[in-house]
């Protein structure tokens, strides 16, 4: 192996394993923090309802037990709390420590780089054995986020140059989006021909 090869390998391990940290702790973040929120709101709801009868429709009752569903769904998550952050603490030292030997790789020599591939292996035996296999719904999502807008990936980019629409932005919350404009779209043209026929000719 040269030397620029082992510095993509390590560019990718690092990749990999800071991702997988930033996913553990989405998946953290949002069974620690969402049925709190969905209680906050259904509570703030409940009282306005009482005060403004607008309020008490069935569409917006139905909505609320959708969120009650969805807390059901995450308190299944509950038990393993301290595991998806304890892994994604693990990751992270992980990750901070292929920083290091990244750096050390690109000031060795190619009498090192035997020395320096051990040493790789050995922080993805640790990365594999370190992980949670089961992770929360739309974790993805929110570790794309956490990974490319709010942690340190210099080193990672220089070998992988992420792009904004290929990398650092999930396919399927693209999709999400074209699928909701082109919705709106269509809502909007039955709402103005609707409109139309209203109005006398």
């Amino acid at each position: 192996m040269t030397k620029d090869e082992l510095l993509k390998c390590i560019a990718e391990t690092g990749y990999n394993v800071g991702f997988g940290a930033k996913k553990h702790f989405s998946t953290y973040d949002l069974v620690e923090k969402t049925p709190g929120l969905i209680s906050f709101f259904s509570m703030v709801f409940g009282i306005y309802a009482l005060v403004f009868d607008g309020l008490s429709t069935k569409f917006l009752s139905a909505s609320f037990i959708v969120l009650g569903i969805i807390g059901l769904y995450i308190s299944l998550y509950d038990n393993m709390k301290s595991e998806y952050e304890s892994s994604g603490k693990k990751l992270t030292k992980i990750y901070n420590d292929l920083a290091k030997l990244y750096r050390r790789a690109k000031n060795s020599n190619e009498d090192d780089i035997e020395s320096l591939v051990s040493q790789l292996s050995e922080f993805e035996d640790d990365y594999y054995s370190s992980c949670q296999s089961k992770q929360i719904l739309f974790s993805d999502w929110y570790a794309h986020y956490k990974f490319f807008w709010q942690h340190q990936i210099d080193w990672v980019n220089e070998q992988k140059k992420f792009r904004l629409l290929r990398d650092k932005i999930p396919l399927t919350f693209s999709l999400t989006v074209l699928v909701v404009l082109a919705g709106l779209v269509v809502w909007w043209f039955e709402l103005v021909k609707a409109i139309c026929s209203m109005v006398p000719s």
